[in-house]
């Protein structure tokens, strides 16, 4: 199976509610055209379990982290992140995403699977939700990023 369809087998009918949420909440589709896996942005979404586990990543959020399908999915979203203050700012956002349902302008470093770090910017993070109003995990896009020269550990 490859990439997109392993995708797309994890997020179920949560790939539609990810978009759904966004759309209702900015006003916007995720992805123009509708083609989520291969937007120009990177599309990432975990559910709500403790800690919470990535189900989704597109083609650019794969490349990014440098991961497969196989690799991305059920890894717990905070290992994105680096250790310390970026975690640190990472709860406080997530603190405004539970008052108001989306954080626009979000940005932080995150680490990829070989260590390389990247800062992401401008990035838009929300809650996604069923039809019932039931919150089904969280997903976020960014299109701007900047690969950072050192790695973690070095």
């Amino acid at each position: 199976m490859g990439d997109k369809q392993a995708m797309i087998a994890s997020a179920g009918a949560k790939l539609a509610l990810l978009e759904i949420s966004y759309q209702l909440l900015t006003g916007e589709p995720l992805a123009a055209g509708g083609d989520l896996w291969n937007a120009p942005n990177a599309v990432v979404a975990h559910g709500t379990q403790d800690p919470p586990l990535f189900f989704y990543g597109n083609a650019i959020a794969l490349e990014l982290f440098g991961m497969d399908a196989a690799a991305f999915i059920g890894l717990p979203s905070y290992k994105s992140a680096e250790a310390g203050g970026e975690r640190e700012e990472r709860a406080r956002m997530f603190t405004r995403l539970e008052a108001d349902n989306i954080v626009h302008g979000y940005k932080g470093i995150r680490i990829a699977a070989d260590g390389t770090r990247f800062r992401i910017d401008n990035a838009v993070i929300w809650n996604v939700f069923d039809q019932s109003g039931n919150r089904q995990g969280q997903a976020a896009t960014f299109a701007e990023w900047e690969l950072l020269a050192e790695q973690v550990g070095s």
